[in-house]
C-alpha cells in the first residue's frame, strides 16, 4: 500500500492539470454561459426608428409649406381676378348704364324739341341739354378711368364720337338762336339723332364687351376654386399616405424595439438566476475542496509528523521534506484557488501584470498559444475597471479554447483616447446555433455597459473571430 504522502502527491498531480476554480466551475454551472452568438458590428446595433420618423416628419412640413405658398398665391390670383376685373367692370358697367341713360334722356329731349306742336322755342331746351351734358361728360371721365385696359381705338372712338355729337348740339343752337327754328330741327333730325344713336350703339357694345369680361372672370375664379379644392384632396390624400407611412413605421420599430427590450428582460432574468446558481455552485466548490482536498492535506501532514516521531532520528530529514513539499503543495493550491476566484494582482501589480501572469498558466493549462501585444507604458485603469477587462479576456479565451479549434490567439491592449482590449483567434468561430442558447454575450456587453464602452464581435472574412471592447478614457 502506498504512503499517504504518495497518494495525496498523486492527487495534486491530477488536479494541477485541471483549470483554475472560476472558468471550469462557471462552465460546470452554467454550460452555455460562454456561448456568443455569431455577430458583427451591423448585428450588434439595433436600428433607430428616428431618421424614419425625422424624414417623414420634414416631408410632412416641406409639403405643408409649399402647399400653404401655393393656396396662399392662388387666393391672391383670385383676389386680384376680383379687385382688376369683376369689381372694375361691375364700376365700369353702372357708368356706362349712367351713359345710356344720359344718351336716352337727350334722345326723348330731341323728340320732343322735333315736336313742332310745342308752344317752346329750341332755345328752352338749352338748360336740360347742358345738365345732361354735364352729367354725360362726367360719366365718360369716370368711365375712362375705370377701364384703362380698354383699346386705344374704343376710348378714341367715344371721345371723338362724343365731341362732334356736343359741335352739332351746339350748332343746331346757335341756329335756332340766329331765328331758323326749321333749319335747327333740320340739323337735329338729319345730325343729332344718328349721332345719338351711333353713341347709344358704341355705349351697348362696351357694355356687351363687360359682360363678356365678367363671365370670362367668373370661369377663371371657378377654375382657380375648382384648383384649389381639387390640390386640397390631393393634398389630404398625401398626407394621409405620408402619416399612415410614418404611423406604420414608428408601430413596427416600436414593436421591435419592444421585442428587444423584452428578449433583454428575459436575458438578464436568466442571467441573474444563472450568476445565483452559479455563485451557489461556486461557493459548494469551494466548500468541497476545502474539506476534501485541504482537509485531508492537513490530515497527512499530521500524520507525517506523527510517523516522524517513531522513526529514529536518521529518517527526520526525509520526512520533513515531505512535510515541506506537502505544505507548498497546499499553499499553491490555495494561490490558485484565490487567484481564480478574484485576482489579487489586479490590486496589487495592476492589469499588465496581472495578464502577463495569466497568459502563461493558460497556455500550460490548455495549449493554447497566445501572443500578447502590450502598450509600452502601463494604462491608468482603476481595479474597478481591470476584473470586468480581465473577465471579458478570460472567457473570450475560454471560448477560443471550447469552440474555435484554433490553437493560436492574439491579445492586443491599446491605449490612448480609448482603451481598446482586442481577442483575436485563427479558427472556425463560434456555433450560431448553440450560441443563441446562452447568455455569456449579455453578460459580456453587461461588462462593458458598466465601463461604458462598446463591445464588438466580428466574424473575420476569412476564418476566426475578432471581439474588441472599447473603453472611453474618462478618469
Amino acid at each position: 500500500m502506498s504512503s499517504p504522502l504518495g497518494v495525496f502527491r498523486h492527487f495534486f498531480k491530477f488536479h494541477r492539470r485541471k483549470p483554475p476554480i472560476g472558468a471550469e466551475q462557471f462552465r460546470q454551472a452554467c454550460p452555455h454561459l460562454l456561448c456568443f452568438p455569431i455577430v458583427g458590428p451591423e448585428a450588434s446595433r439595433t436600428s433607430s426608428p428616428a431618421p424614419g420618423l425625422l424624414l417623414g416628419l420634414l416631408i410632412t412640413l416641406v409639403a405643408v409649406v409649399v402647399y400653404s405658398l401655393y393656396t396662399a398665391s392662388q387666393i391672391h390670383q383670385v383676389r386680384q381676378i376680383q379687385q382688376h376685373l369683376v369689381d372694375r367692370n361691375r364700376r365700369d358697367s353702372l357708368q356706362l348704364l349712367r351713359i345710356q341713360d344720359n344718351l336716352h334722356a337727350l334722345g326723348l329731349a330731341m323728340r320732343d324739341m322735333l315736336d313742332e306742336s310745342e308752344p317752346y322755342p329750341l332755345t328752352a331746351w338749352s338748360t336740360q341739354i347742358a345738365t345732361i351734358r354735364r352729367d354725360l361728360d362726367d360719366a365718360i371721365q369716370k368711365e375712362s378711368q375705370l377701364s384703362p385696359s380698354r383699346s386705344t381705338d374704343q376710348v378714341g372712338y367715344l371721345k371723338r364720337s362724343q365731341e362732334q355729337f356736343w359741335d352739332a348740339f351746339d350748332r343746331a343752337f346757335d341756329t335756332a338762336k340766329a331765328g331758323n327754328e326749321p333749319g335747327a330741327r333740320r340739323m337735329i333730325r338729319d345730325s343729332l339723332q344718328s349721332r345719338q344713336a351711333a353713341l347709344t350703339s358704341a355705349v351697348a357694345r362696351l357694355l356687351v364687351h363687360n359682360n363678356e369680361a365678367e363671365v370670362e372672370a367668373a370661369t377663371q375664379i371657378s377654375a382657380v376654386y375648382d384648383g384649389v379644392e381639387r390640390n386640397i384632396y390631393l393634398f389630404l390624400a398625401a398626407m394621409l399616405c405620408t402619416i399612415a407611412l410614418t404611423g406604420t413605421l414608428l408601430f413596427y420599430s416600436n414593436q421591435r424595439l419592444f421585442r428587444r427590450i423584452s428578449d433583454l428582460s428575459g436575458q438578464k432574468s436568466e442571467l441573474s438566476r444563472r450568476l445565483i446558481t452559479t455563485q451557489e455552485e461556486t461557493l459548494r466548490h469551494v466548500s468541497r475542496e476545502l474539506h476534501d482536498e485541504f482537509g485531508q492535506i492537513l490530515t497527512a501532514v499530521g500524520a507525517m509528523l506523527r510517523r516522524a516521531e517513531r522513526n529514529p532520528a536518521e529518517h527526520l530529514v526525509s520526512e520533513l521534506h515531505e512535510v515541506k513539499a506537502a505544505a507548498q503543495d497546499a499553499l499553491d493550491k490555495v494561490r490558485s484557488l484565490s487567484q481564480s476566484l478574484q485576482p489579487v494582482m489586479l490590486e496589487e501589480a495592476g492589469l499588465l501584470a496581472t495578464l502577463d501572469w495569466y497568459f502563461p498558466v493558460v497556455e500550460k493549462q490548455t495549449d493554447l498559444k497566445i501572443t500578447y501585444e502590450k502598450p509600452a507604458q502601463a494604462p491608468a485603469i482603476s481595479s474597478t475597471k481591470a476584473i470586468h477587462i480581465f473577465r471579458v479576456i478570460q472567457e473570450s479565451l475560454n471560448n477560443v479554447v471550447r469552440h474555435s479549434g484554433s490553437g493560436t490567439a492574439t491579445v492586443r491592449l491599446q491605449t490612448g483616447t480609448a482603451t481598446t482590449v482586442e481577442i483575436e483567434d485563427f479558427g472556425s468561430g463560434f456555433d450560431s446555433a448553440a450560441a443563441q442558447k446562452g447568455i455569456g454575450l449579455v453578460a459580456m456587453r453587461e461588462r462593458s455597459a458598466m465601463l461604458g464602452g462598446t463591445l464588438e464581435l466580428i466574424r473575420k472574412p476569412t476564418s476566426g473571430m475578432l471581439v474588441r471592447l472599447t473603453i472611453p478614457y474618462a478618469e
